[in-house]
């Protein structure tokens, strides 16, 4: 552990304290329990570039992160400067990726220099209250031209907010700003080289902080000490396990396990060190989806085009193929986007604008229904409906249900990759460079 590197440097706009009000944190980029599910009503369905946006706040560095929030503040990360990208394949496959909205990312300006930076903003007023910024060191992985290294989303436990970059470089800042602690996992361990660039997200489980490391020349489990960045547990998986996915805990009664989407399949871990508990045997090449867990139940989606998805339970040891997977269905999954569930009903929005809505219970589908778009940013449920958002700016507000039924369609005049927020009764939504509020 390094604390207090001379590369980190915090830049104070405003002294806020955080409030716990009555309004739902959303501490992880999926939420609150990590599914994609807020529990707010009364959210906004209709808006445009100019009406019901709270405030827009313009963000100095760019990225596809997603927005977290806790208390009265949303906290976003970016990259400042340019990295070396590599053009990449689209999920349009015929025609024009561009004129289907599909572009690459935007890249801010730079002094020559490329870092990272923590953003905290007023949740009400969308002023700055302070800002990190974090020195890129070492080896700079080049990455697909959609994202960049500032492509993993923060988390908080409520005391800090924990941030990753793709150099492997992660800190833990107070709500305040402060560095807590400082680690460098490429320089401590092995460059994180992966194909198209790290896209994992930090997991907190209790006091653990939980990082998925799975790239080409090493491939880990790490658990780190929330409080001190102090290594607890780290397992090896060799070379050659890949994964873009973020982890999912999921408890199992007494105990909990660490869902994993990985190129060899699925599987289960303890997190108390990291082990392999059990595993169902899958290759893929690109996984990429987080799982969800509702009511006992593991929904995974396994990436790559058109991929299979599946619902298993979990607590099981060993190879769980036969004994605890419950459905499986071949083809039909998103490449990039997780799925999310709603009252019995999986839904999923595929790459070019194919939603599909199966039963839980059984994986059958109930309906199908082309919206149009290009589609990377994981859906969220709320308050009866289902918030779909496109690449190109779109956002389709759908009716939650048996039925298809598209209650608007909003358009934004921008990119939007990163999966948004709920919170207060705003929808967060984060385009390249900017973070729009939406609601009155």
């Amino acid at each position: 552990m390094t604390p207090g590197r001379a590369g980190g440097h915090l830049t104070l706009a405003l002294s806020i304290g955080v409030s716990t009000g009555a309004a739902e944190d959303w501490p992880h980029w999926r939420g609150p329990a990590a599914n994609g599910v807020s529990a707010e009503t009364n959210l906004p369905t209709t808006w445009t570039d100019t009406e019901n946006i709270a405030w827009r706040a313009e963000l100095r560095g760019a990225g596809v992160s997603s927005p977290i929030v806790l208390g009265d503040r949303v906290f976003v990360t970016s990259q400042l400067g340019r990295g070396p990208r590599q053009r990449g394949p689209r999920l349009v496959q015929s025609g024009s990726p561009g004129d289907a909205g599909e572009l690459p990312l935007g890249a801010s300006d730079s002094t020559g220099r490329l870092s990272f930076l923590v953003t905290a903003i007023d949740r009400d007023t969308g002023r700055q209250v302070w800002e990190y910024e974090l020195v890129a060191e070492g080896a700079l992985q080049s990455f697909h031209e959609k994202h960049n290294l500032a492509s993993s989303s923060p988390v908080t436990d409520g005391e800090r907010v924990y941030a990753w970059f793709g150099t492997g470089q992660l800190i833990a800042l107070d709500t305040g700003g402060e560095l807590v602690w400082e680690r460098h996992l490429g320089e401590e361990y092995a460059p994180f080289t992966i194909n198209w660039g790290h896209g994992s997200s930090p997991v907190v489980y209790g006091d653990t902080l939980i990082l998925l490391c799975y790239h080409e020349r090493a491939s880990y489990l790490l658990g780190l000490d929330a409080v001190t960045g102090e290594v607890r547990w780290k397992v090896d998986r060799g070379r050659g396990v890949i994964s873009y996915s973020t982890p999912l805990v999921v408890e199992t009664g007494e105990s909990a396990e660490i869902i994993v989407n990985s190129s060899e399949g699925i599987s289960g871990h303890d997190p108390a060190t990291g082990g392999l508990l059990w595993r169902v045997a899958e290759d893929n090449r690109f996984p990429i989806p987080m799982p969800v867990v509702h009511d006992g139940v593991i929904y995974a989606s396994r990436g790559y085009r058109s991929g299979p998805f599946m619902a298993l339970r979990p607590g099981g040891r060993g190879d769980v193929t036969d004994s605890h997977v419950m459905w499986r269905v071949g083809t039909g999954a998103p490449y990039i986007s997780s799925l999310v569930y709603d009252d019995g009903l999986v839904y999923m929005i595929g790459d070019v604008g194919i939603l599909t809505v199966t039963d839980a219970g059984t994986g059958e589908r109930v309906w199908q229904e082309r919206l149009g778009g290009v589609f990377s940013a994981s859906p969220v449920a709320a308050d009866g409906k289902i918030y779909l958002l496109s690449e190109g700016g779109e956002t389709i507000v759908l009716a939650a249900g048996r039925q298809p039924r598209v209650i608007a369609r909003n358009d934004l005049d921008v990119r939007q990759l990163a999966s948004p927020a709920i919170s207060g009764g705003r929808l967060f939504i984060r385009s390249d460079s900017v973070l729009f509020a939406i609601g009155q």
